[in-house]
């Protein structure tokens, strides 16, 4: 169903809502917040990667506060099993039948701490129930809450006791993205609150979880001009050319940026997605999902630097084309 323009409208005013909300946490980071946002509704998770303290737990469970869902927050470490994320069946005494016991992983929103000092057996647990919305365990299957987010976090600088995340987990996640430190006022400010250390449980809840499951499908309605998609899967084209690159966009990486696309056009108030919503997603997107050659890493180059060569030499769609619905 296409999205009309008041529903549009109605979706960008509850948008910027929910990104004033998550701002009362996470001050001066609106852009961020934008895309957080903006990939929960487009059904997708998220991976925040940044230096420690620039607030990525933060972001994460005002997230979860800003949806009247359940959550819940898994600390990945070293030792833990994949049935501490899924569950475990124990056999009851009693009833003379094994029962399934619920993991962390059932709820509307997931925190992910420092996903990556998990082992990879633990961390492959999550890849069945983030593409699928469901967890096998001894070959029955259950399904997980609807909307299902795994948002997870990430530090790029302690690596001691770490495991890297393989391509096809990156692959995942819809969107990848950062904090960063906060600007000179921002922290001034933040350094006068310094007393308050659960900023996060200031976020209230603002939306019940079956509304966002509404705003999901207002989002997939948005018109895609058919030069809109083919912009996009030039893009991707050029990812798995570009001489630096050992691995480029997967398919469902091009599949996830027009949902992401289609979001964010919404979250705009429009009922089209344009050029340069493509363009304002290409890193968040797919940068992540850009493996570089060695050669490459040592050199210094950056999928920043690739994705942005890329989208300089390709001529985006005009703006009316993209606009037409037909």
């Amino acid at each position: 169903m296409t999205i009309q323009n008041d529903q549009a409208a109605w979706f960008a005013e509850t948008f910027e809502t929910l990104v004033a909300n998550v701002d009362v946490a996470i001050k001066g980071k609106t852009h961020t917040i934008r895309l957080a946002l903006a990939c929960m509704f487009a059904g997708g998770h998220l991976l925040l990667e940044d230096v420690p303290g620039t607030g990525k737990t933060v972001l994460a469970k005002s997230l979860a506060h800003t949806v009247q869902g359940t959550s819940s927050r898994i600390q990945f470490t070293p030792d833990l099993l994949p049935s501490d994320v899924t569950g475990v069946t124990i056999y009851n005494q009693h009833s003379g039948r094994f029962d399934f016991h619920r993991g962390p992983v059932f709820a509307n929103v997931v925190l992910a701490d420092e996903i990556n000092r998990a082992s990879p057996k633990t961390q492959s647990a999550l890849l069945e129930v983030m593409e699928e919305g469901r967890v096998t365990v001894d070959g029955v299957p259950h399904e997980v809450a609807s909307p299902f987010m795994v948002i997870a976090t990430m530090n790029p600088v302690e690596q001691a006791g770490t495991y890297a995340l393989p391509e096809a987990q990156l692959d995942r996640f819809l969107m990848k993205t950062s904090l960063g430190y906060p600007d000179h006022a921002t922290t001034v400010q933040l350094l006068a609150d310094a007393a308050n250390r659960n900023r996060d449980a200031a976020v209230s809840p603002m939306i019940a979880a079956e509304t966002v499951n509404q705003m999901s499908a207002m989002a997939a309605g948005v018109h895609t001009d058919t030069s809109i998609l083919d912009y996009i899967s030039r893009i991707a084209e050029g990812t798995r050319r570009a001489q630096e690159v050992a691995l480029g966009a997967s398919m469902r990486g091009c599949l996830s940026f027009v949902r992401a696309a289609k979001t964010w056009a919404a979250a705009q108030g429009r009922t089209h997605v344009v050029p340069d919503d493509v363009k304002a997603l290409a890193l968040p997107v797919l940068g992540h999902r850009v493996l570089l050659t060695p050669d490459a890493q040592f050199n210094g180059v950056t999928p920043e630097q690739v994705l942005g060569r890329i989208l300089s030499e390709l001529a985006p769609p005009t703006e009316r084309g993209a606009a037409a619905v037909g």
